[in-house]
C-alpha cells in the first residue's frame, strides 16, 4: 500500500465518526479550543479528547497553545489530507465517467 493509499484510508476512517466530521466541519470555519468544539458536539471532555486525538493522528488537525496558557489547545485544520483525498476522489469519478460512456457507448452501437 503506498504513504498516500495508508493517508486516505486514515483519513476515510477518521470521518466516518460524525462527531469527527462535524468537528472538521467546525474547523473549516475556523481554528477552536478543544473545549468549544466539545460543548458544541455535546461531547464530554474525555469523548472530545479521543477524536481530536484520531483527528491528530491522521493529520487532519493540528495542536497549537496559546502564549498565555499552555493548558489550552487550540485546533486548526489541515488541507494536505482533504487535498490528497480530493484528487483520490476526483480519479474514481473519471475512472467512472470513462467506464459509463464507454458502456453508453457500447449499447448505442446495438446487437
Amino acid at each position: 500500500m503506498s504513504p498516500a493509499s495508508a493517508q486516505i484510508d486514515r483519513t476515510l476512517a477518521a470521518l466516518a465518526d460524525p462527531h469527527c466530521r462535524r468537528a472538521v466541519e467546525m474547523l473549516a470555519e475556523r481554528p477552536r479550543p478543544a473545549g468549544e468544539l466539545a460543548r458544541a458536539l455535546e461531547l464530554p471532555a474525555p469523548a472530545m479528547s479521543r477524536r481530536l486525538r484520531t483527528l491528530r493522528a491522521c493529520g487532519l488537525v493540528e495542536e497549537s497553545h496559546p502564549e498565555f496558557d499552555a493548558r489550552v489547545r487550540i485546533y486548526a485544520l489541515r488541507p494536505e489530507p482533504m487535498e490528497q483525498l480530493k484528487r483520490w476522489l476526483e480519479a474514481a469519478e473519471r475512472m467512472w465517467a470513462e467506464q459509463l460512456a464507454a458502456f453508453k457507448a457500447h449499447v448505442e452501437r446495438g446487437p
